[in-house]
């Protein structure tokens, strides 16, 4: 039995295994996107999928069925996944700062224009909207998902939760629509690069999110979360709030302002 409130955990090959594949994943894109092999991708791709469900479950072990995590344990979980938001607020905020870059002053090699000449906008009203209402309505259930949990309504907290993980679905699917009907490619000058960096990585966000979702649905449904400890669940509501406020931010200053 240990004498202090820390965790000291075990060895792990998960997060050695984890860095290869995401190496391997990401030279797998270069080599799909230069020679159309995409092999080493997909390879990269399965092998961060298979690690990441056995590194979950050894957590969800630990939490769980052998109670290493205490209330300490608990709220330094707490910290770190604050302090990964934070860092992913970093990470968008460059993208950010290169489309406020560009779009504030547009270069002569953009023809000093934005949106830049022969590239059609897109109408914010449209799709945009409705994604926006979508993704903001998905942060409503998942608030009425936590406070059903607080005030153990377990019932109503599995509702909202799978009311949050089917409009997420919905707005993955409706975003896929929309780049299938865009007139411009990430190849068309800064604008379509910037366009498809923002939107892109946070459909992929919202993809981790959904999983992250349904993840904690299931342990839910296990029976693995109670109103005192449920880390796992607070910590994809956070995550699914901070996907939201940036999607916000994109379809303000990308789809209202920048088209």
């Amino acid at each position: 039995m240990n004498n202090h409130q820390f965790h000291m955990v075990n060895n792990s090959p998960w997060p050695i295994l984890a860095s290869m594949s995401v190496f391997s994943m990401m030279t797998g894109s270069i080599m799909w996107m230069k020679n159309m092999n995409m092999y080493t991708m997909m390879l990269g791709m399965m092998m961060i999928f298979m690690v990441s469900y056995q590194w979950w479950r050894d957590i969800v072990r630990e939490s769980t069925f052998q109670g290493m995590h205490n209330k300490k344990i608990s709220q330094m979980m707490k910290w770190g996944m604050m302090m990964f938001i934070i860092s992913e607020v970093m990470f968008f905020l460059s993208f950010f700062w290169a489309f406020f870059h560009m779009s504030l002053a547009p270069s002569m090699e953009v023809g000093m224009n934005w949106p830049p000449m022969g590239i059609k906008s897109i109408n914010a009203m449209n799709i945009p909207l409705l994604n926006t209402i979508i993704l903001l309505s998905s942060g409503i259930s998942i608030t009425w998902a936590h406070n059903s949990m607080l005030i153990k309504m377990f019932n109503q907290t599995m509702k909202s939760l799978i009311i949050t993980i089917l409009m997420a679905i919905y707005f993955t699917m409706i975003q896929m629509y929309e780049y299938l009907e865009l007139s411009f490619t990430i190849a068309d000058s800064v604008f379509g690069s910037t366009f498809f960096l923002m939107t892109g990585f946070h459909g992929i966000h919202v993809i981790i999110g959904t999983v992250f979702i349904l993840t904690s649905t299931i342990r839910m449904k296990k029976l693995h979360f109670s109103s005192k400890h449920m880390v796992g669940f607070e910590s994809s509501a956070w995550y699914w709030h901070f996907v939201d406020l940036v999607w916000l931010f994109l379809y303000i200053s990308v789809y209202w302002w920048g088209m």
